[in-house]
């Protein structure tokens, strides 16, 4: 028999307080990002920000909503799974959305780096929750391992994702002769 959600997810507060609120303040910090692409006056286009600026708030969202949801009173664990699987599978939806639109950007070329930051690994961590999900009411334990890396590898992958944003931004703006470089 499956223990009450509230004695399986307890443990967890801590956990899911931290990367959500780090997801929150990182969503705000990726706003600044956007506001120096437009500054930056990129070549960029819509198609851009899109396929690579829209998926990072997406996955802090995500992350927002997990830890809402896995801090909830929950009554039974069946209802969280529900909940994380529609989660789970939303984000596969989502990231084949993604994919597609990275397939079609005219100002720039994804790089191998881009596919896996973009496109495996948020796919791998959306179809990770949809299983744990699937398992949450057989294996709690193991389940809630399962949504906690893949949370915070969302996290991750945001972290990464807006750090690559304003490398490119600084590189493009600011070519190397600009900034005094010889070579």
């Amino acid at each position: 028999m499956t223990p009450p959600a509230h004695a399986l997810l307890d443990g967890w507060e801590s956990f899911y307080v931290i990367i959500g609120s780090s997801a929150a303040a990182l969503t705000g910090l990726q706003f600044v990002v956007i506001a120096l692409v437009a500054e930056a006056h990129l070549a960029n286009s819509s198609r851009e920000i899109d396929a690579f600026g829209t998926p990072t708030i997406v996955h802090f969202c995500a992350i927002l909503l997990l830890s809402a949801i896995l801090s909830a009173p929950w009554r039974s664990v069946s209802s969280v799974a529900i909940a994380i699987g529609i989660c789970g599978i939303a984000g596969v939806v989502y990231g084949a959305i993604v994919v597609r639109r990275a397939m079609r950007t005219t100002d720039y070329t994804p790089v191998l780096e881009d596919w896996i930051w973009h496109a495996v690994l948020p796919l791998s961590s959306y179809a990770a929750l949809a299983a744990a999900a699937l398992t949450l009411t057989r294996r709690p334990e193991a389940s809630l391992f399962v949504i906690g890396a893949a949370a915070l590898l969302l996290l991750f992958i945001g972290i990464h994702n807006a750090w690559d944003t304003v490398t490119y931004i600084a590189l493009e703006r600011f070519p190397s002769n600009e900034r005094g470089d010889r070579s």
